[in-house]
């Protein structure tokens, strides 16, 4: 049991601290949605993905396992490569199935049109290739997105799997502040 003393101390701070709790006024979290489209070429001209590092001896490419790829990708506003840039996606993928049809994504998205400009938000997740919708967890952001948190539903548009190229349609739903 505390003493006497510190009684006398902790019941007025108590008593003071009761009307600023009441006059504080919670944040509201606003929700937002965002459509691009990511530009993931590996081949011909304008690369912007490419293995850095993979299994000694064996061929680093997108369905080997272990292969781990930098991107700087254009965010565009639709599927088509010269249409608008709104950002880049900068970061790394591995794909982490022994079959190659997984990947795990790290990256930033940093956005780059004017309402967002400077912004960015941070995706972590699996990416499971073949699959026609998959989701990966927005963590973190910066700017108009500061704290955010939310998701993002990936869908493949167009796939060159013998040159590695493709587009991602992005929905982007995230809460912040």
């Amino acid at each position: 049991m505390a003493p006497t003393s510190l009684k006398i101390i902790i019941l007025p701070l108590l008593l003071l601290a009761i009307p600023i709790c009441l006059e504080a006024k919670p944040f509201k979290l606003k929700q937002t949605n965002i459509v691009f489209y990511m530009q993931e070429w590996e081949s011909g001209a304008n690369i912007t993905s490419i293995p850095v590092a993979g299994i000694p001896k064996k061929p680093w490419a997108i369905l080997a396992f272990g292969t781990i790829f930098a991107i700087d990708d254009a965010l565009t506003e639709s599927s088509d490569r010269k249409s608008a840039q709104v950002g880049r996606a900068h970061g790394i993928f591995v794909t982490t199935a022994l079959d190659g049809t997984d990947l795990h994504l790290l990256m930033s998205l940093v956005f780059t049109n004017k309402e967002y400009n400077g912004s960015t938000l941070e995706i972590q997740g699996a990416d499971r290739l073949f699959q026609k919708y998959r989701e990966v967890s927005v963590v973190s952001g910066t700017g108009k997105f500061r704290f955010a948190r939310g998701y993002a539903t990936l869908e493949t548009v167009y796939l060159d799997i013998s040159n590695f190229n493709a587009v991602l349609r992005w929905n982007v739903t995230v809460l912040c502040f």
